[in-house]
């Protein structure tokens, strides 16, 4: 039989190969028929916080592969690493459309701090609701069919009881995720122990998992690794966000695109930029308001851990005191931060998938593709949050995490921008 594939720029019938559908199922199938077509309208999930030359590189990359359109899902309100953006968001975006996307969505913050295989899945669900057909991602091991193939296993079963077995011995998820794979499929464990191939692969799996009709264009990392130092690709310096981070902005200027650099200077003199004491003091003080008992509800709580939280909020002097007084060779830092961060804004453990597309920016040449999109979509999110309870609630606890961030610049922002910011339309 024939399955139907549509989207903004073409339809087509495929004749469906019994035997493929049968033996891999349908996500598979489905990217075997994208692959078919020429890729035209491509997103990316990411925080450009900073945007830099690397993130204009990978933009320049899926236009030279042959994307008509480039949408970015941007993290907003929260990001993974477990706290709020250094930049603001409309600079973020500004920044992005600057350097060649068309469109940036948001991904609301309950998911943006959310663990790696919750902010894949939510960035999928999204990007495919969009309409996109590929789906481009920076890797250390720049190839699809390795990190589908990856993604397969995790999602097969077939590893889970292996996973217990050395998380018995104490080893933390991650390193009895990626020893029960290189068990299994020797060679695959090594892709499961880098930064940026981990998240790949949880692309994967959620493409996979949703049957999302997104092709994975895995994209070389160029210049510097993730968390590495500075580095340079074809004459232009290249520096990862984290290592950027750690420098004061002036220093920021050699490995950004010269826009970007215009947008953060602004920034800068606005007092839009994070101050890293007001977001101390904000989550203690949220932490500490809370009766301990709130602690037990957080996605990610197990073995006792809200007791440790609540022990520990009682005697930290300051954050990283509180997270030293979390840690155990069980949890990492990073996942403490974000347990830390989710207890500041009362984020619930269970989510449903983000129930509307929220447009930051866009030039007004992609906005027309909104009219395909399989989401509720626009740019006033007062409107978004009213097609339904679960986009009501996703409303609310972004816009919570919008207000914490606000009260976190250098100079204090107003309440309630997640609904009055307007978006950048160029």
């Amino acid at each position: 039989f024939y399955y139907i594939m549509e989207d903004m720029n073409f339809q087509a019938q495929v004749l469906q190969d019994s035997t493929i559908f049968a033996q891999y199922g349908q996500s598979t199938f489905l990217t075997i028929c994208r692959e078919i077509f020429s890729m035209k309208f491509a997103g990316i999930i990411a925080e450009y916080d900073p945007f830099h030359n690397g993130h204009a590189a990978q933009l320049a990359a899926v236009r030279a592969a042959g994307a008509d359109c480039v949408a970015v899902c941007l993290s907003s309100g929260a990001v993974q690493r477990g706290g709020v953006p250094i930049l603001p968001e409309s600079v973020r975006v500004r920044a992005a459309l600057g350097a060649g996307a068309d469109i940036v969505i948001a991904l609301p913050a309950p998911y943006a701090c959310a663990t790696a295989e919750q902010f894949a899945a939510a960035g999928v669900h999204l990007l495919a609701a969009l309409g996109c057909d590929t789906l481009a991602f920076g890797a250390e091991t720049p190839d699809a069919a390795a990190l589908l193939d990856a993604a397969q296993l995790l999602l097969s079963g077939e590893i889970n009881a292996l996973i217990r077995k050395k998380l018995a011995t104490g080893m933390t998820y991650a390193a009895a995720r990626a020893d029960a794979a290189e068990t299994l499929r020797p060679g695959m464990g090594t892709l499961l122990r880098t930064p940026n191939n981990i998240l790949g692969i949880e692309y994967c799996k959620a493409i996979l998992a949703q049957g999302a009709a997104l092709t994975p264009l895995a994209l070389p990392r160029l210049g510097a690794a993730h968390g590495g130092g500075a580095g340079e690709h074809g004459g232009t310096p290249m520096a990862s966000a984290s290592y950027l981070r750690g420098l004061p902005l002036p220093e920021w200027t050699a490995f950004v695109p010269a826009g970007a650099a215009a947008l953060y200077a602004k920034a800068a003199a606005e007092g839009l930029l994070l101050d890293s004491a007001k977001f101390e003091v904000a989550v203690l003080t949220q932490l500490r308001m809370q009766p301990p008992e709130n602690f037990a509800q957080l996605r990610g709580i197990s073995e006792g851990l809200e007791n440790r939280l609540a022990a520990s909020v009682r005697q930290a002097d300051g954050l990283d005191d509180l997270y030293t007084r979390l840690k155990t060779k069980r949890y990492p830092h990073a996942r403490l931060r974000r347990l830390v961060l989710d207890a500041a804004l009362q984020f619930p453990a269970e989510l449903p998938m983000p129930p509307y597309l929220h447009v930051l920016g866009a030039k007004k040449s992609a906005l027309p593709r909104l009219k395909c999109a399989a989401l509720p979509a626009g740019t006033a999110l007062a409107k978004l949050v009213q097609t339904g309870p679960q986009a009501a609630e996703i409303g609310r606890l972004h816009s919570r995490a919008v207000d914490f961030s606000s009260l976190c610049r250098e100079k204090i922002q107003p309440m309630g921008l997640a609904f009055t910011a307007k978006p950048v339309v160029i």
